[in-house]
């Protein structure tokens, strides 16, 4: 027998007793959520300024992307760390702002700066510990204390349980908060306008052609110069109007379909009526969705009955949406 057969076994039982061992803090932690959470919650949406979230070693870390989530959720925030505040950086922290510290025993010595800082100026405090009785949960306003709950750590001296309930906790609050302010997807696509997040939560009109765009004949135009209008704006079809409205779509699907009299007919009579469209408003993966359900390449957007702009899939596909 290897080494590494000696130990598979053993590398798999450690990762299922950690993952376990947190999975039961976590639901520890949601069955019973900190008597202050809500109280947390509308001190937030109170302020007038940010909140300031500060830590430091493992919670630190934990605080930093804690700062980061309720920034990019509506909640404007950011990270202070610790240290750095006892050399100037405690004039970040300002007396419209929202102090939320973090220290798993309470008694963290490079918190005491920002702490006093806090009291000194009567800035609200959050504090998430697991230990009620500790220093920085007798100063706090609010006061977030996690259940007791082992360490994933075999030692139990290495920050992974708290650590876990601690992200989880500011997690929790961030999206509380979100619901409050009842933030939407348009809301987040503002904070996360590159990659493919932001592609996905792009609405359909920042990807559409606009009206100069739109291949448009009227009810009773003959189908010769329907054809002109759908070679000369390249979209393999043309939007039929009958009073301003759109009726009805002229795809090369229905240019098959009536290949024998189609030199003969006008365009409502060849038109697919009623045709799929999409609002400005609708997200541009939403539209993608309506595409690959209704196995088309291409949409027009209408609004009030009237065509706006027209969406291909080639538009979706260069966004980086499909």
């Amino acid at each position: 027998m290897t080494h590494q057969d000696g130990t598979d076994g053993a590398i798999l039982t450690a990762a299922h007793k950690v993952l376990t061992t947190e999975a039961e803090a976590i639901r520890l932690l949601s069955d019973h959520l900190p008597a202050d959470f809500e109280a947390a919650v509308r001190l937030i949406l109170s302020a007038r300024g940010r909140v300031i979230v500060s830590g430091i070693g493992k919670s630190g870390h934990i605080g930093n992307k804690i700062a980061a989530t309720l920034a990019s959720t509506g909640t404007p925030s950011f990270f202070v760390h610790a240290s750095e505040a006892s050399h100037g950086d405690l004039g970040m922290i300002t007396e419209a702002d929202i102090v939320l510290l973090i220290s798993n025993s309470g008694e963290t010595r490079e918190l005491g700066d920002v702490l006093a800082h806090a009291k000194r100026f009567s800035i609200p405090l959050i504090a998430i510990s697991s230990r009620l009785g500790s220093t920085l949960m007798k100063a706090a306003d609010c006061k977030l204390l996690l259940p007791p709950a082992p360490e994933a750590c075999p030692m139990g001296l290495a920050p992974t349980t708290s650590t876990t309930l601690a992200l989880a906790l500011g997690d929790a609050l961030a999206v509380a908060l979100m619901e409050e302010r009842d933030f939407k997807a348009e809301h987040f696509r503002t904070f996360h306008p590159g990659g493919k997040l932001g592609a996905q939560l792009s609405s359909v009109a920042q990807l559409m052609h606009g009206k100069d765009a739109l291949p448009l004949v009227g009810i009773d135009t003959p189908m010769e110069e329907v054809l002109i209008e759908m070679t000369s704006k390249g979209f393999g079809t043309a939007g039929v109007l009958q009073g301003g409205a759109l009726a009805g779509i002229v795809s090369d699907g229905d240019l098959r379909r009536n290949m024998a009299h189609l030199m003969t007919s006008k365009a409502g009579e060849v038109a697919t009526m009623n045709p799929v469209t999409v609002p400005p408003d609708m997200l541009a993966a939403q539209a993608l969705a309506v595409m690959n359900s209704r196995k088309i390449t291409t949409l027009f957007v209408v609004e009030d009955g009237a065509p706006v702009g027209i969406l291909h899939l080639h538009d979706l596909l260069r966004a980086g949406v499909a």
